[in-house]
């Protein structure tokens, strides 16, 4: 029988209340006090590398970092983001490298029933969120559950994307959608 978070993390719903998930959260808000009242910027990001999932070795984040258990992100290399970023990760947040987000980006997995009976009951699920290299989102961005975005994507300031796109593309709006392919030379 699957435990309470690995039904979580399977997008299966389960419950937020269960010890074992409060426990988690509980670590992740004592993480959460300790980064962003540190002013050291190296030792903040040492506190992130043993806060989240994985890291690249370079990364750096401002004050106001977010999320919900933090186990469940995972960054690449060369990862940086602007102040207030909010990375709830009921279901895994997984960057590739050479990512930037902008401030006040949110990347958002949880997700609710939609009947409310069932919404009221507890119970909760999610769906993962995947981006690849060379990722810029500009100010005020919001990704939602399930999306997957390609390699050298960049999404405009305050877009709400709702959908996965491929590579090479910018994004744009509330939805997002495709304004301009990238052309890349080699």
């Amino acid at each position: 029988m699957k435990t309470e978070y690995e039904k979580m993390i399977a997008s299966e719903f389960y419950r937020p209340a269960d010890p074992e998930l409060r426990k988690l959260v509980q670590r992740s808000r004592d993480f959460q006090y300790r980064v962003n009242a540190e002013q050291d910027n190296s030792k903040r990001n040492a506190l992130i590398k043993e806060w989240f999932g994985s890291t690249g070795e370079h990364l750096h984040m401002e004050q106001q970092v977010l999320c919900d258990y933090g186990v469940n992100i995972h960054v690449g290399e060369y990862f940086y983001a602007n102040f207030n970023c909010t990375l709830l990760d009921v279901c895994p947040i997984t960057i590739g490298d050479n990512a930037m987000l902008g401030p006040n980006c949110q990347l958002l997995t949880p997700l609710h029933p939609l009947a409310p009976t069932e919404r009221n009951s507890g119970i909760e699920y999610g769906a993962p969120i995947t981006i690849g290299d060379n990722f810029w989102a500009g100010g005020g961005v919001t990704i939602l559950p399930g999306v997957t975005l390609g390699d050298n994507v960049v999404v405009g300031a305050g877009s709400v994307v709702t959908k996965s796109f491929g590579d090479n593309v910018v994004l744009a709006g509330n939805p997002a959608r495709v304004i301009k392919e990238i052309e890349i030379k080699e």
